[in-house]
């Protein structure tokens, strides 16, 4: 049994070297909701305050000056950070921002943007709040070296100002499927979608309708002084007190009413990231999530199994419970979880009874079927590498390792008393009842009952009582 645990153990450090070379995808651009290439990390982050710096000229039209905001920072602007892949996370930390800035009366939050793309519902998300927002959102691309590509585009066009960092760049929205190539009329449907969506926001905020659809269809990509000649942002600001100096006295608007932006010469407050959304940015890779979710199944698996292994116990809880906290932040299909613990079953099935394979079989279909549709269809998608491997290593522990421990455990025995009955000695001292017989090189004091036995003849041994073999002579057929 200590072998069995050992190769259950192996199995499992399988799994954990597959979580840690699961592949990262590359982040891409809001698409179809059928194809997501989905990033890990993402997150809002920072903790500093800025001073204020001289006002510079408006820009735009002079509008109505805003209203008198009532709430106990009608003085102050919220900054917040989008850095990373966009994802689930990034997009409820950045509504959250949204609400907080609303409901404590900010006069304005500053979104500072550096992100590759990602997650095209979770951008929707963000865009939604952002277009819905009472309060004006100001979208810097930022530091030097940042980019807003992909999903970010779309980010950037919804702020009411945009604005980017000297040595940024902007642009290339264009789908793209991780899982492999899209056929023609599912990335036509991808592109037109997108494209559709860049040119509302572009005409919600006033930003070029023109490159934002040349950004989706052609990938396009602009430097920042490009973008602001483009007039895909504003200006270019390379500190905090800058971009507030520069959007004071802009417009901004809600519906058909207008109000002047007033920020110059105020203090600003930054948002720091929670626990939650720290440890969520590590967790909600999908690949991540669904690793951990395996190695929860098997591991409490293992242990009801072998009861007193402990590690195995310790470690599928933990990892079930950590997966559970990942799959919160992503869009799970519960039929995704039930195939994956119907393919545990079939695989438990496959052991104990004699189906030729097919119980094996199916639950190899259950488990990729499973992974495939885990996540719902506007999520992301697992990796064919994590659903392969994953798959691979499950139908290798339950058909080898666990089926050669359970038919270990149906093995006759062969030591102690158990191990003794049945089998056949030589008499070596005659048995009158009492003598001496030997076995595997051993000599036992063996007792014959009511019978006899010469030295050289065979018996059986039907018992043992102590350090006393009890047996029973053969006859010349049986010796045959």
């Amino acid at each position: 049994m200590s072998g069995f645990r050992r190769a259950g153990l192996i199995a499992f450090v399988a799994l954990a070297a597959l979580a840690l070379a699961a592949p990262v995808p590359h982040a891409g651009a809001a698409g179809t909701r059928k194809h997501r290439p989905v990033e890990k990390g993402g997150s809002l982050a920072g903790a500093r305050r800025s001073t204020p710096t001289k006002p510079a000229q408006a820009t735009e039209p002079e509008a109505a000056e805003p209203a008198p905001s009532e709430g106990r920072n009608a003085g102050r602007v919220l900054v917040v950070r989008l850095e990373g892949p966009v994802s689930p996370v990034t997009a409820e930390a950045l509504i959250s921002s949204v609400d907080r800035a609303e409901r404590q009366g900010y006069r304005a939050l500053v979104i500072e943007i550096d992100t590759p793309g990602g997650l095209e519902s979770s951008m929707r998300d963000m865009v939604k709040s952002m277009l819905a927002s009472t309060v004006p959102i100001i979208t810097w691309v930022t530091p030097g070296g940042a980019r807003a590509a992909s999903a970010g585009v779309f980010v950037t066009m919804a702020g009411d100002v945009a604005a980017m960092a000297p040595g940024t760049n902007i642009g290339a929205a264009t789908p793209i499927n991780l899982q492999g190539p899209m056929d023609s009329t599912l990335a036509r449907k991808a592109t037109n979608d997108a494209a559709a969506f860049a040119r509302t926001v572009a005409a919600q905020r006033g930003h070029s309708i023109e490159w934002a659809e040349k950004a989706v269809r052609s990938a396009v990509a602009a430097s920042e002084t490009e973008a602001v000649d483009l007039k895909v942002v504003d200006f270019i600001a390379a500190t905090l007190p800058e971009l507030l100096a520069k959007a004071d006295g802009r417009t901004w608007r809600r519906g058909e009413e207008r109000r002047v932006l007033r920020v110059r010469g105020l203090p600003n407050d930054r948002i720091e990231p929670g626990f939650r959304q720290r440890v969520l940015a590590v967790l909600a890779e999908p690949s991540v999530a669904y690793i951990l979710l395996m190695l929860g199944f098997y591991g409490l698996l293992f242990e009801l199994q072998n009861p007193g292994a402990i590690l195995p116990g310790i470690v599928g809880g933990i990892c079930l419970i950590l997966a559970f906290f990942a799959l919160s932040a992503l869009p799970v299909n519960y039929a995704g979880i039930a195939l994956l613990l119907l393919a545990v079953v079939f695989f438990l099935a496959e052991i104990k009874v004699a189906s030729h394979g097919l119980l094996a079989a199916g639950g190899i279909l259950s488990m990729i079927l499973g992974s495939l549709i885990l996540f719902r269809s506007e999520g992301p998608r697992l990796p064919w590498t994590v659903i392969g491997g994953a798959t691979a290593v499950t139908a290798a522990f339950f058909l080898v390792v666990v089926g050669a421990g359970l038919r270990a455990q149906r093995l006759a025995v062969r030591t102690g008393p158990a191990g003794l009955r049945g089998r056949r000695a030589s008499v070596v001292e005659r048995l009158a009842p009492f003598g001496m017989v030997r076995i595997d090189g051993e000599l036992w004091r063996a007792s014959a009952g009511n019978e006899s036995a010469d030295v050289g003849g065979d018996v059986e041994i039907t018992g043992v009582d102590g350090l006393t073999l009890k047996v029973r002579p053969l006859t010349k057929e049986a010796r045959r």
